[in-house]
């Protein structure tokens, strides 16, 4: 693929909510985020002129922020806390009742518990993506994404059931 910087900036705004999402999930503080954000952009933009159509953009940028995501927490060497993040990101639910805030709450940090591979994969599967593209995304099989989100889905149970005593 030829490497046009227009074009990318134009791809990259459209989905970096993708960016966003990634950022809010393995960073807890607004300053990792924003450093984790633009560490993102920076590998995209690296591995553009990589990218092989043969996949949807979007599955490409989700392997590239994810990766990027991990390596930083390896370099960081420390285990990160998601707690401030989602007791103050994930409370502000309008639309929600106390109740339904209190669950989303509870689950999110059931979520932050999990290591950083299960928590990308259930990320994905919560924004409804298929196996098919969890797979490509994770660069494992379908058939291990369907075993590994049974056993998330368990765990997650399991820590939200815990909570509740």
């Amino acid at each position: 693929m030829r490497f046009d910087k227009r074009e990318f900036t134009k791809i990259l705004e459209e989905n970096k909510g993708i960016i966003h999402k990634v950022s809010l999930l393995y960073a807890d503080n607004p300053e990792d985020r924003a450093d984790l954000f633009q560490e993102i952009c920076f590998q995209l933009w690296r591995s553009y002129g990589s990218y092989r159509e043969d996949a949807r953009f979007s599955t490409w940028m989700y392997r590239v922020a994810i990766n990027t995501a991990i390596s930083q927490i390896r370099k960081r060497k420390k285990d990160i806390s998601k707690e401030e993040y989602y007791s103050q990101n994930h409370t502000s639910y309008t639309t929600d009742t106390y109740e339904e805030r209190d669950q989303k709450e509870k689950l999110f940090r059931a979520i932050s518990k999990l290591n950083k591979i299960d928590k990308a994969i259930i990320m994905l599967w919560l924004e409804e993506k298929k196996y098919e593209e969890i797979a490509e995304i994770m660069g494992i099989s379908k058939s291990n994404v369907s075993v590994k989100l049974v056993r998330i889905k368990l765990s997650l149970a399991e820590k939200l059931k815990g909570s509740e005593k």
